[in-house]
């Protein structure tokens, strides 16, 4: 049975209105299913109605898409396990001068992050570290995670790999890994720059008091908060360092009122004081209690005798603490293979953070080169997973298997508004005062994607609008099509920090800081939104005029 026209439309409206709201709000009370959920209920509602075949909804899915994000987020995965977001860390707070320097420390090091690992991998791990500082300095952490927020979205627009977005343009644009970062690169630096004299002129009160504590912490936060971004604090040295005291302490208690007879056990007792203080909690464990006896006996002896001492008192007295040092030596002669394997581990966990590093710049290098951007990200991953030489299926669950179902029903959902008609409607209708080479042009084609990405998200909005506002350009020339492409690349991206759930790069910052442990923070969005409808504005303004 055929479906008229009319029909078709209707029904491709509901189906796409259900996708939208469960995508943009995820969590409606009378269908809290989810972003994943809803995707797939809008592409099974478009073939159910039969706007789309179920041959033609297959073809829908963009495999080389899905392909990159899989392989990126792969690579993600083994680089911070490689602890490359460990060091990124320490840079925040290495040799800080203030709260100022550190907002412009979080806006570069995040646009940096972003433009190679992803904008939604910086945010996840960025966050508790930044809101951490910020309650070390004792700051507002708003104006921060602000910043790492929005310079996150920034920073993604400078590659095809910095956000989801980014890649379907670069698959469907055809358009080489190194042009697309040297047509957006000046706005995307320019950009962060803009941004972060924004956050200063709108926070410089708040970031101008001066705490006692600050330049005291500044060293410590990023260690500490590294440790225990992933894993709980370690308390055990704390119990090392007192174990050693304590053994000090008793140590101490039989020499002090040692007589000229005794001191033949001297040697001894500073034997033992000198192997304790150098060895490890765990082997301290392993000492046998007869020693800590011995020792309280010798105490014991010594305060009960007077200078008439008799060689019958002080022999059991020098032949426990012998028999102890004997037990000691036991006790601490496998150190030294124990030293040679921790030295052997060390040695190769570099060598393999190093191979992470190596195989990763080898991926760049390659996109640079101009080969195939998903089948260079899938080798590189599968390069990872055989040199860890262990199985893989840890890293693998931590892949994000829900977006990349996300993707595919969304693919298939737009594809099935794009047969109804309408995109290609709505788009006759604007097309002759959207061209690309007049101001004016520019300036609607900009202000048409920052509503739509605002209203139905990024990632959609390219969708629907990339392939019209590409042909449209290509009419007048190709480098005009390029640049097409790049514009809707950079606007889509930066419109992301209009409002906060414009992206959701802004979302995970919002919900890791409410989650953090002892540091929770709530960033609301009417605070959102005063800082990020004039900085979306200013920033897509002056980066359109460097796009090319």
């Amino acid at each position: 049975m055929t479906v008229t026209s009319s029909v078709k439309m209707v029904l491709g409206s509901i189906a796409f209105a259900i996708f939208w709201v469960l995508a943009v709000f995820p969590s409606v009370p009378f269908l809290p299913v989810g972003r994943t959920a809803g995707s797939l209920l809008g592409a099974m509602l478009m073939v159910l109605f039969r706007v789309i075949t179920p041959d033609q909804a297959y073809a829908a899915i963009d495999l080389p898409i899905i392909g990159l994000l899989f392989g990126t987020m792969v690579v993600s995965v083994y680089l911070e396990r490689a602890d490359m977001f460990k060091y990124l860390g320490k840079l925040l707070s290495w040799k800080s001068n203030g709260a100022k320097d550190l907002i412009c420390r979080i806006c570069l090091i995040s646009a940096i992050s972003s433009a190679l690992f992803t904008n939604d991998t910086s945010c996840v791990v960025l966050t508790e570290f930044v809101l951490k500082i910020a309650r070390q300095h004792n700051l507002p952490p708003h104006p921060f995670l602000l910043a790492l927020a929005s310079s996150a979205n920034i920073g993604s627009a400078a590659t095809p790999i910095g956000n989801p977005q980014n890649l379907v343009i670069a698959v469907r644009s055809k358009i080489s890994f190194g042009d697309f970062v040297t047509g957006i690169l000046p706005a995307m630096l320019v950009g962060v720059l803009v941004n972060a004299l924004l956050l200063l002129c709108m926070y410089w009160r708040l970031l101008s008091v001066q705490k006692d504590e600050e330049n005291a912490t500044g060293e410590v936060v990023a260690e500490e908060d590294m440790n225990s971004h992933r894993f709980s604090p370690a308390t055990m040295s704390h119990f090392s360092s007192l174990n050693s005291q304590e053994w000090n302490s008793r140590l101490e208690s039989m020499n002090v009122q040692s007589s000229p007879i005794v001191n033949g056990s001297t040697a001894h007792l500073e034997t033992l004081r000198n192997r304790v203080n150098s060895a490890d909690q765990n082997e301290i464990q392993r000492v046998p209690s007869g020693s800590i006896d011995s020792a309280r006996n010798s105490n014991a002896s010594k305060e009960a005798t007077t200078d008439g001492y008799s060689h019958k008192n002080v022999e059991p007295v020098a032949s426990k603490m012998i028999a102890s040092t004997e037990s000691l030596k036991d006790a601490f002669s496998v150190q030294p293979s124990e030293e040679k394997q921790n030295l052997s581990t060390r040695w190769k966990r570099r060598f393999w953070k190093f191979s992470v590093y190596f195989v990763t710049i080898g991926m760049l290098i390659s996109l640079l080169m101009g080969l195939n951007m998903s089948w260079t990200a899938i080798t590189a991953a599968l390069a990872l997973m055989v040199l860890d030489f262990k199985d893989a299926r840890p890293c693998l669950e931590k892949v994000s298997y829900s977006l990349l179902i996300f993707f595919c029903g969304m693919f298939i959902t737009v594809e099935g508004l794009n047969r109804t008609g309408i995109p290609s409607t709505l788009w006759d209708l604007m097309e002759r005062y959207s061209k690309i080479n007049h101001v004016s042009g520019i300036a609607i084609v900009a202000v048409v994607i920052l509503v739509l990405s605002n209203l139905a998200s990024n990632v959609p909005t390219v969708l629907l609008l990339g392939g019209r506002v590409a042909a449209s350009a290509a009419a007048i020339s190709a480098s005009d099509e390029k640049k097409a492409w790049l514009i809707l690349a950079w606007v889509s991206t930066v419109a992301g920090n209009l409002s906060l759930l414009g992206s959701a790069a802004n979302l995970i910052v919002c919900e890791q800081a409410y989650r953090a442990p002892h540091h929770g923070y709530t960033l609301s969005f009417w605070k959102h939104l005063k800082f990020g409808l004039p900085s979306t504005l200013i920033v897509t303004a002056i980066g359109l005029t460097l796009v090319r």
